[in-house]
């Protein structure tokens, strides 16, 4: 099941999805304290998170998945936004110095050959962050939000995918530590509980965040060297 652009826009306005935007923006800023002067791109539906960085980084872009859909951002001025193929990015190699991915790699069908194309177009030394359900959370088994759908993550997996796909990881965070309702005083609380969560259920999250970096070489494995007996022996001759 693919989530259609019109339901996640609808989402974020909505007060629960307001407050996962102010959490998930918090986290991201904690991680990102800085971009100035970087080009940043946002895969998926990761509009909602970008506006922080907005005036800082250098160029913002926001792909949106063909099966998606796409809206216009932002509200004002040009749009930045457009709707591509995750697997064939309209970009040139080493064009991109930041990549955000949310509402992404839970939902394609492939995730480890469209993180091979985020590696061919990031720059050297280009970060990523990932933002996918948590395979322990709550939030994952709740389809009345974005992230009750598609394939949830545990951290291996997550970590063994990024890995494959020549990626560092780097930083581990958890998010969204309340629970997925649209109840008056969960909302209230929704800050003190993000801070309680965090401090004493880490694994409890039901988001991973995870930032990594790109490899730019590939390690091999290293081999022991087996060493054979000889299968001849030579023949010593005497004034040969």
């Amino acid at each position: 099941m693919h989530l259609d652009v019109v339901d996640l826009r609808n989402f974020y306005g909505e007060p629960l999805g307001q407050i996962v935007r102010l959490m998930l923006r918090r986290r991201l800023r904690e991680m990102w304290p800085r971009i100035a002067g970087d080009r940043l791109l946002g895969m998926g539906y990761a509009t909602p998170f970008m506006r922080p960085f907005l005036k800082e980084a250098e160029r913002t872009l926001g792909f949106m998945p063909a099966r998606q859909g796409v809206v216009n951002w932002p509200s004002e001025g040009p749009s930045a936004t457009a709707l591509v193929d995750e697997t064939d990015l309209p970009l040139p190699n080493a064009s991109i110095d930041r990549v955000l991915l949310v509402h992404l790699l839970e939902h394609v069908d492939d995730p480890a050959e469209t993180l091979r194309e985020i590696w061919r177009v990031m720059a050297p030394g280009g970060r990523l962050i990932a933002v996918v359900p948590s395979r322990r959370g709550v939030w994952a088994r709740v389809e009345s939000t974005p992230f009750g759908v598609g394939r949830p993550f545990s951290r291996h997996q997550l970590d063994a995918l990024l890995k494959e796909t020549l990626f560092s990881p780097i930083d581990w965070r958890g998010a969204l530590f309340t629970a997925p309702l649209s109840r008056r005083f969960l909302l209230r609380s929704a800050p003190a509980l993000e801070r309680i969560g965090a401090a004493l259920w880490p694994a409890l999250s039901g988001v991973i965040v995870v930032e990594a970096t790109k490899q730019i070489y590939q390690g091999l494995p290293v081999r022991a060297r087996v060493r054979h007996a000889p299968a001849f022996r030579p023949l010593l001759i005497p004034g040969a």
